[in-house]
């Protein structure tokens, strides 16, 4: 890190804690890893086609090379294929290899998740299981419904957490009203569905990101959408190459920085715009973003609408946030609720009570972080309140073992007084590995 005299940020990853403080100013340009749920998709949907992929832009995270790392224990190939985050998948349509061992998600929900529903349509017994904050997170959303479609599934406490012992195959296609709008849980059903005997129906009660649907679509599947419900048929795959878009969840940390700091100019390029995952856009545009935030050169690629998103410090105000716009932006509730500490106003986020089971607590160790910084912040049962313009301070924090939580507590060092120490820098690696090298790329007057 830095060793200026008076450093933006300094510290050493490796030993968990970085310090970081306000700059006179934020800029530059760069691109953010590709979307993890996209990356996620790529790998396990190639896996199981036919044919070879090549696959670009993946995601260097450790979630997705979780995912990577169960397939290959599966007897899929993936080998790096020229650039970095490009790979060829070598597809083995809907059988793969029993593994030997235990496959490991690491702190990934979304892998343990969208792998639960392949396996449960391969005819033979796997272990799963996952670090101590993903066996802490609930499975029961995805058992009940691959029980129902004829999967032997168990768990701890009564098969509701990991590890998870699946014994799949010789699946049925079911009608299932899904409890909350989840993607992953959404695509776990889809998974088995394509290898069930008969059509599989998904009552949604709000759209979730639809990453799935297009790209199952894109590789041949056959799935009908009618307003909130789908009906997935069986399906064999086709494998595509994919490039692999930005990733908006990250794009959003710098996207908040350039709009709440009071001399920035940031450009990320190659950001995806699934309207299923602009919610945090689509906030901050409510919150009077729109001089501050600009789309430039919108185009598609694979299938997905991808743009560059150019940001300048802008004035926001408080607004109140709940129903279907959650599950489009939920993920961005950390770093939403440092914007709004900088807004005039009260900020209200309410229906998101998915985030007490995320890989923490995320309503509590928000509430919590940052009131060592000294917002204005409450919680409730399902969310929080942001009272606006509150004095950030220097303080130390911890990541609680949560990404999100650290990059977003590393941004309100950038835009708050005093240095914010984050302990459990290292933990953005989980998504975002080049997070501080970019943090320091935009800090214009760390030399």
């Amino acid at each position: 890190m830095s060793t200026a005299s008076t450093p933006s940020i300094s510290g050493d990853i490796s030993g968990q804690s970085v310090a970081v403080s306000r700059p006179t100013s934020l800029g530059g340009v760069l691109s953010v890893p590709g979307d993890k749920s996209i990356s996620h998709r790529s790998m396990i949907l190639n896996a199981i086609a036919q044919g070879d992929a090549l696959v670009q832009g993946l995601s260097g995270g450790e979630d997705v090379i979780s995912t990577m790392h169960c397939l290959q224990a599966m007897g899929v190939s993936i080998e790096p294929a020229g650039a970095a985050g490009s790979y060829t998948v070598k597809g083995r349509g809907s059988q793969l290899e029993e593994p030997s061992d235990i496959l490991d998600a690491g702190n990934s929900g979304t892998s343990m998740r969208l792998l639960s529903g392949v396996l449960a349509s391969q005819a033979f017994v796997s272990v799963i299981t996952g670090d101590g904050s993903l066996r802490s997170r609930p499975m029961q959303r995805i058992v009940h419904p691959l029980k129902q479609m004829g999967a032997q599934i168990l768990g701890r406490q009564n098969d509701t957490l990991a590890p998870l012992i699946v014994r799949g195959g010789s699946l049925q296609g079911i009608e299932y009203d899904l409890p909350m709008a989840s993607a992953q849980v959404k695509s776990a059903i889809m998974l088995a569905a394509l290898s069930a005997d008969g059509d599989t129906v998904i009552h949604q009660p709000a759209l979730s990101r639809d990453h799935t649907e297009r790209m199952v679509t894109a590789m041949g599947g056959s799935i009908e959408e009618n307003g909130l419900d789908l009906v997935i048929h069986p399906s064999k795959l086709k494998a595509v190459d994919i490039t692999v878009p930005g990733d908006i969840s990250s794009a959003a940390f710098w996207i908040v920085a350039g709009l709440c700091h009071p001399n920035a100019r940031i450009l990320v390029r190659g950001v995806g715009l699934n309207p299923s995952r602009t919610g945090i856009i689509d906030v901050l545009l409510e919150m009077g973003a729109g001089d501050g935030l600009k789309l430039v050169d919108e185009r598609t690629e694979g299938g997905e609408p991808v743009a560059d998103i150019l940001v300048t410090s802008t004035d926001l105000h408080g607004v109140e946030i709940g129903g279907d716009m959650i599950p489009r932006m939920l993920d961005e509730v950390p770093i939403l609720a440092v914007a709004a500490c900088f807004a005039t106003g009260d900020t209200v986020i309410r229906d998101a009570a998915e985030l007490r089971v995320k890989e923490t607590d995320r309503i509590d160790t928000t509430v919590t972080e940052m009131t060592r910084l000294g917002a204005n912040i409450e919680s409730w049962g399902d969310g929080m309140v942001i009272h606006g313009k509150s004095e950030l301070n220097g303080a130390e924090c911890q990541s609680h073992g949560d990404h999100r939580l650290a990059m977003s507590m590393a941004v309100a060092g950038l835009l708050g007084n005093g240095e914010v120490i984050v302990h459990g820098a290292a933990d953005a690696s989980v998504s975002y590995p080049e997070f501080w090298q970019h943090l320091e790329l935009l800090v214009e007057d760390v030399r």
